[in-house]
């Protein structure tokens, strides 16, 4: 799927980049940043649609993973499951909003597929 305007690729972008609001320090704004763009445009965007439902599949396993990580830092490889959690969310969002603002679909690798 590709976009088939520059203002639904904009909004697909945008949609990666609310992750981002995981930097307010708020738990779990990086599921509730594309949550919000998802749940504004998926009726008006089909492109926005799947890139913020997409978005938001991959963030919800970016926080399971983040709260394992959490759990295992009490027998201490769960430090190293953080660096890599952290070190992967960052990079394949990048990627993402990337792929997105050209207007190509991108898909998350690792992804569990909870909203359909």
């Amino acid at each position: 799927m590709n976009a088939d305007t520059r203002e639904e690729a904009t909004w697909g972008m945008a949609a990666h980049l609310a992750a981002f609001a995981f930097f307010t320090m708020i738990p779990g704004a990086n599921v509730l940043g594309p949550l919000v763009v998802w749940r504004a445009k998926k009726d008006a965007m089909p492109f926005v649609a799947d890139q913020g439902k997409e978005a938001l599949n991959f963030n919800i396993t970016v926080l399971i993973a983040f709260v394992v990580g959490w759990v295992l830092t009490l027998v201490k490889i769960g430090y190293l499951l953080l660096a890599v959690v952290a070190a992967g969310w960052l990079v394949l969002t990048i990627l993402a909003c990337i792929e997105a603002n050209k207007g190509v679909a991108y898909r998350y690798p690792f992804t569990l597929r909870l909203i359909s």
